[in-house]
C-alpha cells in the first residue's frame, strides 16, 4: 500500500451509513436553489465530491449567466420532490433519481452517492 492511499478518502460500507433519502431530498432542494441564484454553492461544497462541486459550479455560473442576460432577478423556486428512487448497484454506492414538479415543469434530478470517510458524499448530480 502506497503512502497516498493512507490519505486518499477512504470507502466506506452502507451499513456504517444512515439512511441516504433524507441526504437525497436535501442535496435536491439545495442543488435547484443554488441553479435559482437564492443559495450560495459553498453551502452544498461538504456533501460533494471535488469534481461533482466543480460541475455545480459551472452550471450556477450559466444560470446566473443567463438570468443576467434576461435581465429576471434570482427568485426561489417553488417545486415539490413527487418521489425519489434509489438503488445500491455495489455497497457504499447509491444512485437515485429524484422527481421534482415545478410550476413550468416537471423535471428528474440524477445524483449518486458514495460512501467515504464515514459519510455520503454526492460523486455526481445532474439536473435534467
Amino acid at each position: 500500500m502506497m503512502l497516498n492511499d493512507y490519505f486518499a478518502p477512504q470507502p466506506t460500507s452502507a451499513t456504517e451509513l444512515p439512511d441516504p433519502v433524507p441526504l437525497l431530498r436535501s442535496l435536491t432542494q439545495g442543488a435547484l436553489e443554488v441553479l435559482a441564484g437564492v443559495r450560495e454553492v459553498d453551502q452544498l461544497a461538504r456533501w460533494f465530491s471535488e469534481d461533482a462541486f466543480r460541475a455545480l459550479v459551472t452550471r450556477a455560473n450559466l444560470s446566473a449567466r443567463a438570468r443576467s442576460a434576461r435581465g429576471t432577478a434570482p427568485t426561489r423556486p417553488s417545486f415539490r420532490i413527487l418521489s425519489i428512487h434509489h438503488a445500491a448497484p455495489a455497497d457504499g454506492v447509491v444512485e437515485a433519481a429524484i422527481v421534482v414538479a415545478g410550476p413550468g415543469r416537471t423535471r428528474a434530478v440524477a445524483i449518486r452517492l458514495e460512501g467515504l470517510d464515514g459519510r455520503w458524499r454526492a460523486t455526481s448530480l445532474a439536473v435534467l
